[in-house]
């Protein structure tokens, strides 16, 4: 059956186009042509250790892909199609895997193990190939180390791929046994014992009985201390992988070993390599991480009935935690803020020490301050630097009492740092707490704010100054900026210190986005997300400036559109995505009083034309910002953008199509939604298209699942704009919603994401009942919805039952009930009376303390009672 692949699979990785292409044409026919010949034929490639490396590792490349995919509905696809091939090939297939495992070539069994457990994750949840952990296990005891290596590494990525509910606790006993095994000190192979401490970490969330077992916790967890001490680099530094994985799934289970550990991370922090120092900074973020969790969950009340009660292991190793995180700061590296991505010592050091001064607050300054105060004038730049870089780490945390009066000492010495300080570091270092401190101690919710009239001034100049600086020192000034225009959001119509200097800013600002290196440290986003906000937060007395601002921008933009058929370089379209978003806030912040939405009027036309042409460039952030930016425009114009629908209608069609990019589809269904508002029934002439490309949208498994939710609350949006007129579509839509209340009715015990959006799709769902009811209120066609009323009322009971809402959700089901009764009137009475659990609901939900909920109940206990007593 299987067929000579060798020769093909080389020829798609040849260098000559022509023959890659020709091989590749080859494989898709084969494939097509005949699916089980020809992934057995890749299977027999791959174990067969005659062949050369490179086909192999092709060959099991493919086999891979042919099992699993990144998208949804592709992943559901090719399960299926595995599920359905003949029996007796796939028993060869997977004779041929484990055959490869004992394979000498490292590649080709690393392939092996990964395809492995692709298919253990299809078939171990249909109780299929009930032999495989077996086989593994059993692999473990006798052979060469090279096949106990790729076995345990098999083990490892297959707890990765199964869940751990269909493997039955003897099994997950036998694999941790083999796999502790293979970590203890007196394996003498290095390969072996580093297989298995990567395997444990995959395996951590298989062993929930064995942690609650004190005599197996202790041995896991002394296998695992020794582990991080084994003269192997790699070894060492999985080991730590594990102790971070442990930190936070067994966060409950760790006090008998927390002094241990601490004494394990200091010695690696101070004396071993990068890697390994790296993994021991971040046992203690993690750790954070949990406390921060317990205590913002628990508002520090704990009870009999909080699932984990706080340790305050931070707390307890506070004096030795902090000195130890405060040493790493020393250790900068000479380049380190060139790179994004960079990641090293002293980062890590001041991102844990920053989680630390939110875990425990107040506690952390006396800690740190000695520290700033010794290094911060000291010749030495990276002393100067780390002392700035402790200060910036906790300023989020602690009290604005506590930090206030060392903010005020310091802010003078910041200021004059960032314009005198000859080290690059201490300057980029010096803007990033500036920032800090500007987000964390100024603005309208504090009593007192480290920013004066006095003081602000002279903050202006200076932040305005390091624009001119290299890019990475001018993009944290642009940082700062931003905070420092953010503090002053509500001043609302009322004066804003800031508004002197205005002009000053936002003319400082373009001319940063126009500079030569501005693409260099995010620095011409980083200056138009600051333009944005000051504009955003910015008085009525400076809209004629925002409004001299358009012509500025557009003219920005329209160059980008000119330039756009001469490149399409990827900056062209980022710098399209950033001036729609300008144009977006501009129109936000000018549609919003009466006095300025007719200045910003008279532009909206060339406005339009400009957006409309941006869909003509590839980039989906430019899609996306482009939609956002007429939606505003929709919902300021009002009524008068009827003008432009036919115009924008195709381009609207288009994003409701566009499944790849479905941020684009999930924001182009937000802008159907605004354009509703805006036009009212004058919309009625595209409800056709839009509807029929929504329902669409809805039967298709290839888009993203996020845009469900929005799509159901469009429905209601509709509903709302064109009334009884949504009658012709009743027939389709109500089906759709009503197969997915069920499905997100009973959606309990799933995890924190599956619960996120569950409630997101049902705030969806309810929110189109709403419109819909609203929709038909006073019309005489409302009986049109009696048979769907039954259906609804189900849908609020098992809600209730469930008891899994959260307070959206809750909210916007009160509110549908009210609509209910509003709409049906008296012909809902009986109904509303027969629900289970309308009554509780209702009286729960007046008695809440959420202020929207209890008035969303008072409105529809009004209209209850109303529909009850005709």
């Amino acid at each position: 059956m299987a067929m000579e692949v060798t020769q093909i699979l080389l020829n798609a990785q040849a260098v000559d186009g022509t023959v890659r292409k020709q091989a590749e044409e080859n494989l898709k026919q084969f494939q097509e042509q005949n699916l089980p010949s020809f992934l057995l034929s890749l299977a027999g490639e791959l174990a067969n250790d005659d062949k050369p490396v490179e086909s192999r590792k092709l060959a099991g490349l493919i086999l891979k892909n042919a099992l699993d995919a990144k998208e949804q509905h592709r992943k559901i696809e090719l399960v299926q199609r595995w599920l359905s091939l003949d029996s007796s090939a796939k028993s060869q297939i997977k004779a041929c895997l484990l055959k490869t495992l004992s394979s000498p070539a490292p590649d080709a069994r690393s392939t092996a193990s990964q395809v492995i457990a692709k298919v253990a994750g299809i078939e171990l949840p249909h109780k299929q190939w009930p032999e495989l952990l077996g086989t593994l296990l059993s692999n473990i005891h006798q052979l060469p180390p090279h096949t106990r290596q790729s076995t345990l590494e098999t083990l490892g990525y297959m707890c990765e791929e199964v869940s751990p509910d269909v493997v039955d606790q003897d099994h997950v006993n036998k694999i941790l046994t083999a796999v502790v095994q293979g970590m203890n000190s007196s394996e003498s192979n290095i390969d072996v014992r580093l297989a298995a401490t990567r395997a444990l970490y995959n395996a951590l969330g298989f062993a929930q009985a064995n942690f609650s077992n004190d005599m197996e916790r202790d041995y896991i967890m002394r296998v695992v201390c020794e582990a991080t001490l084994s003269p192997e680099l790699k070894i060492r530094q999985a080991a730590f992988e594990c102790l971070v994985a442990i930190s936070s799934t067994y966060y409950e289970k760790l006090a008998p070993y927390i002094q241990d550990i601490f004494n394990i991370t200091a010695k690696a922090v101070k004396e071993d390599e990068e890697p390994v120092a790296l993994q021991a900074i971040e046992f203690w973020s993690s750790i954070c991480d949990e406390e921060i969790d317990i205590l913002e969950e628990y508002g520090g009340d704990f009870s009999a009935d909080s699932e984990i009660p706080c340790f305050y292991f931070i707390k307890q190793a506070l004096p030795v935690l902090v000195p130890m995180l405060l040493e790493t700061l020393l250790k900068q590296e000479e380049d380190q803020d060139q790179d994004e991505g960079a990641w090293n010592i002293a980062m890590a050091g001041g991102t844990c020490l920053g989680l630390i001064a939110r875990t425990v607050g107040d506690d952390i300054v006396p800690l740190v301050m000695p520290f700033i105060e010794e290094n911060i004038t000291k010749p030495d730049w990276r002393q100067r630097e780390a002392a700035t870089y402790a200060f910036g780490s906790i300023l989020e945390g602690p009290s604005p009492d506590k930090l206030i009066p060392l903010v005020n000492v310091g802010l003078n010495f910041m200021l004059t740092a960032l314009m005198k300080d000859p080290n690059n570091h201490v300057k980029d270092t010096t803007a990033w707490t500036l920032g800090r401190m500007f987000e964390f101690l100024h603005g309208s919710a504090l009593e007192t704010s480290i920013i004066t009239q006095a003081n602000c001034q002279q903050i202006v100049t200076v932040l305005l100054h390091s624009m001119n600086d290299v890019p990475n020192v001018a993009e944290k000034a642009c940082g700062a900026l931003y905070f420092l225009a953010q503090g002053y959001e509500d001043a609302g119509a009322s004066s804003s210190p800031l508004t002197p200097f205005f002009q000053d800013i936002v003319h400082a600002l373009l001319t940063v986005s126009h500079r030569e290196d501005a693409g260099e440290s995010r620095l011409r986003t980083a200056a138009y997300e600051t333009l944005n906000e000051v504009v955003r937060c910015s008085t009525d007395e400076t809209a004629p400036m925002v409004i001299q601002l358009i012509p500025v921008i557009m003219m920005e933009l329209h160059k980008t559109v000119e330039t756009q058929q001469l490149s399409s370089e990827e900056r062209q379209n980022e710098l399209q995505g950033l001036l729609c978003g300008c144009l977006q806030v501009i129109i936000q912040k000018l549609g919003s009083s009466e006095a300025t939405k007719y200045l910003l009027s008279q532009y909206a036309d060339q406005m339009m034309g400009l957006l409309l042409r941006v869909f003509a460039s590839r980039s989906a952030t430019a899609h996306e910002e482009a939609m956002l930016a007429i939606g505003a425009l929709a919902y300021a114009a009002g009524l008068d953008f009827a003008k432009y629908m036919p115009e924008f209608y195709k381009y609207l069609e288009i994003g409701l199509q566009n499944f790849e990019d479905y941020q684009v589809c999930a924001i182009t269904v937000g802008v159907v939604g605004d354009i509703c508002r805006a036009l009212e029934d004058k919309v009625l002439p595209y409800c056709d298209g839009i509807m029929t490309q929504l329902l669409k949208d809805l039967s298709s498994n290839q888009l993203h699942r996020s845009v469900k939710p929005p799509i159901f609350s469009c429905f209601g949006d509709i509903a709302l704009a064109i009334g009884e007129n949504f009658e012709k579509y009743l027939m389709y839509a109500m089906p759709m919603l009503q197969s997915a209340a069920e499905l997100s009715a009973h959606a309990s015990g799933a995890d924190d994401d599956m619960q996120e959006y569950t409630n997101s799709l049902r705030n969806g769902i309810l929110e189109a009942y709403s419109g819909i009811f609203q929709g038909f209120k006073g019309s005489p066609k409302t009986q049109l919805l009696m048979p769907y009323a039954p259906h609804v009322l189900q849908f609020l009971d098992s809600l209730y039952m469930e008891k899994d809402m959260d307070d959206v959700v809750i909210k916007t089901a009160i509110g549908v009930l009210g609509d209910l009764a509003d709409t049906l009137g008296s012909n809902a009475g009986p109904l509303i009376q027969q629900s289970v659990s309308s009554k509780d609901f209702l009286n729960e939900c007046l008695s809440s303390d959420d202020q929207f909920i209890k008035e969303s109940a008072e409105w529809a206990k009004l209209a209850i009672s109303r529909a009850i007593s005709f």
